[in-house]
């Protein structure tokens, strides 16, 4: 992953912007069935827009769905010792372009829909990774040019059992394990090679 820092940067829209939301057990139980060898420690991410020289972050978010957040909104919701936002930025290569506008667009028109806690992939509700994706996949792209990838998503710690967290979450929910259910995470999209990471908030 190759991150450039410097004071110069710049937002521009359609960056994405991947954070790490703490260390509770979901949180944990993201990270700990989606880590690539690219990206561990993501677990949510959202996609940068502007409106009246004002900066927000189309985002899913748990029991608010989808919404436009103000920046500084997003930058403050979980900070290292240090008092840095736990965000990284990546910025799509310059292909992807002219399908910026008509992706926020895709998210602005889905405000208010419900988050999707159960994780499937149905257009009812919204996690995080799966609004960014289809804000792009919604388009005439052509299907090896969608910028990110699915697969089977899977709940299970590597001795091929689910976790013990993943159990409760969906028996909490009354819900069997989607296990095998086609899916993304933060983490599958940020190891994305259409992806240039420019910014690391906690390295301000």
């Amino acid at each position: 992953m190759h991150c450039t820092n410097n004071k110069q940067f710049q937002l521009n829209e359609g960056d994405l912007l991947f954070q790490n939301t703490g260390t509770d057990e979901i949180d944990n139980a993201i990270k700990d069935v989606t880590a690539t060898a690219i990206a561990k420690n993501y677990s949510h991410v959202g996609i940068a827009m502007q409106e009246n020289n004002q900066w927000f972050v189309v985002e899913a978010i748990p029991k608010k769905g989808v919404r436009k957040t103000p920046l500084n909104e997003f930058l403050a919701r979980n900070k290292n010792k240090d008092n840095k936002s736990q965000t990284t930025v990546a910025r799509l290569t310059n292909y992807y372009a002219p399908y910026i506008s008509k992706a926020i667009q895709y998210g602005l028109e889905r405000v208010n829909t419900p988050y999707d806690e159960i994780f499937l992939w149905d257009d009812n509700s919204y996690y995080c990774s799966e609004l960014v994706y289809k804000m792009f996949s919604s388009q005439n792209l052509p299907k090896d040019s969608v910028p990110f990838l699915t697969h089977p998503m899977t709940f299970n710690d590597k001795s091929g059992k689910p976790m013990s967290s993943w159990v409760k979450y969906y028996k909490e929910r009354n819900h069997v394990i989607p296990e095998g259910i086609e899916g993304t995470n933060p983490n599958l999209m940020a190891s994305s090679p259409h992806l240039m990471f420019v910014h690391d908030y906690e390295k301000e």
